[in-house]
């Protein structure tokens, strides 16, 4: 990520812990990262994984893409790139991204809040995808929708697999 892209999340994610009333301690020891990793982070010096990103997103009770929704370039790290196309202001939230996939990746992606949903409609590639121990083989123009609120992955063969994701959040104070 350039920069001035570290530095406006650094900025967006300070402001959203300061709204909050929470120190650095406190939003760093409920996402589970070090007290340092999030001050850099916040200083626009650190370079954040997409976990640590939705872990930071889950613990301050905001969509992915309210924390990433200020950059416009695409995230990413070991093959993955995402990047935030629109975010709907409806209940349920919906957050629609692109998604490349380089070949021969796999990502294990973390669960996600309660209730969360994710869709994926694959463009290009091949991908197989899903809740860890029930993935769902891919070809272009397929559709897969799984709960995303338990640990999931995807995982490409030879080629480069390119999607549109959408991400549906439980909406406050909806049972699942």
């Amino acid at each position: 990520m350039d920069k001035l892209s570290l530095n406006t999340l650094g900025h967006h994610l300070q402001a959203l812990r300061l709204e909050r009333g929470w120190s650095l301690s406190q939003l760093a020891s409920e996402a589970g990262i070090a007290k340092s990793n999030l001050c850099r982070l916040e200083q626009g010096n650190g370079n954040p994984t997409l976990d640590t990103i939705w872990r930071l997103a889950v613990q301050l009770n905001v969509p992915f893409g309210t924390v990433v929704a200020p950059i416009t370039v695409p995230l990413g790290e070991d093959g993955i790139q995402v990047r935030l196309i629109d975010q709907g202001k409806d209940t349920p939230q919906v957050d629609a991204y692109w998604m490349r996939c380089a070949p021969h990746t796999l990502r294990h992606a973390e669960a996600h809040s309660l209730g969360t949903r994710e869709s994926l409609t694959l463009i290009s590639g091949w991908l197989e995808a899903g809740p860890e121990g029930a993935t769902t083989p891919l070809a272009p123009g397929d559709t897969l929708t799984f709960p995303a609120d338990q640990p999931h992955l995807y995982r490409t063969q030879a080629a480069e697999a390119t999607l549109m994701m959408t991400i549906t959040y439980a909406a406050k104070g909806e049972t699942p």
